[in-house]
């Protein structure tokens, strides 16, 4: 690491270590039931194309973000001179998470890619009565951002209800990438957390989720998420249950699927499905492993999937954005995409391949434009890492993510066939 970064780090260590309150002790509340927390989807768009920013997401994905290059980022961040674009994902979805006792409030990016949660890249962490004694420095590179700082445990509250003492988070002392958020909170595998922790490289940090399981809140050691189409720049659309599944929120059963065995898929929350197109079963993906992300705005497709997907709309790459775009006439003839995970077929129609148009001005592009959320991954099949379902595939479906079974489910939702994205224009 950069001893210049190294040093600040430490000092900070030892302000925070001497000027923590006095830890009082806590009641933990034991429940059995599942509770839900809402949260709002935020326009983030501050430049650059999401083609770019999700690809650059990718990155960490396939080098791992514990190890994407952490001497660099280190420097980087020291030096004040992060070399990837200081963007975050274009769209993304926040939680209001309060830390401490009394309570700070924070908006927190909820992302199923990583598993660290931690403040401070805006709003500053405040010590309080439940702040514990600085146990490590923590250092996390993402594929459009990095934070580094002090790792420390405190008091944790999603909801009234959901209530976590001494969760381990990250402080940020340093950070590029993430403006207008305060954090992240990250509910991936524990084990992506690996190699995060500067002086115990071999440690992995309990999550959220471990925590709330282990300490009784929650019976089961489950998410979902669900989320609606959004047209607005920032709405409060979604929900994401710890415990269990909001069984209100489905059309269907959740058909679930084991996590794959496929590297590098397989160390996050990755599963294997076929892609095809349209009623004459065209084959865009085979034997496919991927990921399900909601730190991915688009569908994200191998680029051989990619150009068959492109072959079979006759959509083109706009210079402006970096989306797909398709002429009126060649939209009309736009069939779903059909995913076939486990036993069961989800289809994607031709709405949800749409790009909100009432969004098309706000990212750089024609009001009168008609753009598709499909994207090229960067990479060719074969290699892990086949498919991202992103943002764009999973406001069409409720996810589920079940660490105690080691798998992921889906459903239908109310908004599977709904038409919003092409009929609501800038």
């Amino acid at each position: 690491m950069n001893n210049k970064l190294f040093f600040a780090l430490f000092a900070h260590f030892l302000s925070l270590t001497l000027a923590a309150p006095s830890k009082d002790s806590n009641f933990i509340q034991i429940r059995e039931n599942k509770a839900s927390i809402p949260f709002a989807t935020k326009l983030n768009y501050l430049g650059g194309k999401i083609p770019d920013i999700d690809r650059a997401h990718v990155a960490s994905i396939i080098h791992g973000t514990k190890k994407l290059n952490q001497d660099s980022a280190a420097l980087a961040l020291a030096e004040g001179q992060y070399s990837v674009p200081v963007i975050n994902q274009a769209l993304i979805y926040t939680a209001n998470v309060s830390i401490g006792n009394p309570p700070t409030v924070y908006s927190l990016i909820i992302d199923t890619g990583s598993s660290n949660t931690w403040v401070g890249a805006n709003k500053p962490y405040v010590p309080t009565n439940t702040t514990g004694i600085d146990e490590d420095l923590v250092l996390v590179a993402y594929g459009s951002g990095a934070f580094a700082g002090v790792e420390l445990c405190d008091q944790v509250a999603l909801s009234p209800d959901l209530v976590i003492q001494c969760q381990e988070i990250g402080v940020a002392i340093i950070s590029e990438g993430f403006q207008g958020v305060d954090g992240i909170l990250g509910v991936g595998p524990a084990n992506l957390t690996e190699g995060t922790l500067i002086l115990h490289p071999g440690e992995t940090i309990p999550t959220v989720t471990d925590n709330l399981f282990s300490q009784g809140t929650i019976p089961e050691e489950i998410i979902g998420i669900y989320f609606a189409p959004t047209t607005t720049g920032q709405s409060t659309n979604g929900e994401m249950t710890f415990g269990g599944i909001n069984n209100n929120r489905t059309t269907r059963d959740v058909e679930f699927v084991p996590i794959t065995s496929t590297s590098p898929a397989g160390n996050y929350w990755g599963i294997d499905q076929d892609i095809t197109y349209g009623t004459s079963n065209t084959t865009i993906l085979s034997s496919g492993s991927g990921i399900v992300d909601t730190g991915t705005t688009l569908l994200l497709l191998a680029t051989d999937a990619f150009n068959n997907y492109v072959s079979a709309t006759g959509a083109t790459v706009d210079s402006d954005t970096g989306l797909l775009y398709i002429s009126p006439e060649s939209y009309a003839n736009v069939q779903s995409l059909f995913f076939q995970v486990g036993n069961t077929t989800f289809e994607f129609t031709r709405d949800a391949q749409t790009f909100p148009r009432a969004l098309n001005t706000v990212i750089g592009g024609s009001p009168d434009k008609i753009y598709l959320v499909i994207g090229d991954l960067g990479m060719e099949s074969g290699q892990g890492l086949d498919f991202i379902n992103g943002y764009a595939f999973l406001e069409r479906f409720y996810s589920v993510y079940d660490t105690t079974n080691q798998r992921v489910g889906l459903a239908p939702t109310e908004n599977t066939f709904s038409v919003i994205n092409y009929n609501q224009t800038a």
